[in-house]
């Protein structure tokens, strides 16, 4: 269902050139989208007090959607009560279904199996993870060397689908002397640093990544930048962004970030031929789902079962800071009881 990402970068037009002198996507959007039909555009609109006919309008106006994973349709393994019942729904109304995730631990085949467990109609094709993301822009750029993953299995299994070897998975513990690593010690192969999320990071794996990186050639890759996972406790468990960060800053490199909200999977979806005025893009966080949705021209819904909380929502609607959603549910369940019978 989706294009080979050698295909998006050759045939694209929404976007100028792609140039990676430090390893930075540099590209602008040219946007010329028609949204006049968006019905609520960024006034955070609670779905719950319109009408009826209102909602069906709303159901109406899109043709595709897009949705977070975690946060909206589940949280670890867990679906969200009604999240299931609704995208099936939108299934039976004939539209098209993709789950747009930041999460880089699965190969899209476990996505797919994890949704069909919850649920979820869902298959392979209509799953677009980091992890693959990462592996088809290294394919699509020709890259040959081998990869240093800050990461799982899941972006690992991956790159070795398409090709691509890889080193760095798994522990890399402390031993008493690991200020002393030798250069003689660290792969010449390897010609990029990805960093997703990885439960084994260490002091001596942050070591190799900046030292990879200390060569201005070794290309720097991350999944995404989320500060956290949804959890449905006051436990915080800290997200790639925090991984990402950390490189960042030991390295003195800026990584190229592919997931949401940035320019390259937004460059990926829009070679689907998705029509923009008449795409949904549902999520949980503003500054990756709902930003994401902005930037392409999609109609948003936001939704407080994951990240986002009732007063972040609060907060955000007073200060009417963008990327501003264009309705809201307090969770994706909830339209069910909304729909005209």
């Amino acid at each position: 269902m989706f294009k080979p990402l050698s295909t998006i970068l050759r045939c694209n037009k929404l976007y100028n050139k792609i140039y990676l002198p430090n390893n930075v996507l540099k590209t602008e959007p040219v946007r010329n989208f028609n949204t006049t039909n968006k019905m609520f555009k960024s006034s955070a609109s609670n779905l719950q007090e319109v009408s009826k006919d209102q909602v069906q309008e709303f159901l109406n106006s899109f043709d595709t959607v897009l949705t977070d994973c975690d946060g909206v349709l589940w949280i670890d393994n867990n679906a969200i009560p009604g999240s299931a019942e609704t995208m099936n729904y939108f299934r039976k109304l004939g539209k098209r279904i993709f789950y747009v995730t930041n999460n880089s631990t699965k190969i899209r085949s476990d996505f797919a199996v994890k949704a069909q467990q919850l649920g979820f109609i869902a298959s392979q094709d209509e799953i677009l993870s980091t992890a693959y993301l990462v592996a088809h822009y290294l394919k699509g750029i020709g890259f040959t060397k081998k990869v240093y993953l800050l990461g799982s299995n899941g972006i690992g299994e991956e790159l070795k689908a398409v090709g691509i070897r890889h080193i760095g998975v798994g522990p890399d513990h402390v031993q008493p002397d690991f200020k002393s690593m030798k250069p003689s010690e660290l792969d010449p192969e390897v010609g990029a640093v990805v960093v997703g999320f990885d439960e084994h990071v260490s002091y001596p794996k942050l070591m190799k990544a900046a030292s990879y990186l200390y060569s201005e050639e070794c290309l720097f890759i991350a999944t995404n930048t989320d500060e956290r996972f949804p959890k449905a406790s006051s436990i915080v468990v800290p997200g790639t962004g925090t991984l990402v960060r950390a490189v960042e800053t030991c390295s003195d490199r800026k990584a190229l970030v592919l997931g949401k909200p940035h320019a390259y999977v937004r460059k990926f979806l829009e070679s689907c031929g998705l029509d923009p005025g008449r795409t949904l893009m549902i999520g949980d966080r503003c500054n990756t789902d709902i930003e994401l949705g902005v930037r392409c021209g999609f109609q948003t819904l936001l939704v407080l079962s994951g990240v986002t909380s009732t007063k972040d929502l609060e907060r955000i609607r007073n200060e009417k800071k963008p990327p501003l959603p264009d309705v809201v549910l307090p969770k994706l369940g909830d339209l069910l009881s909304l729909i005209p019978s």
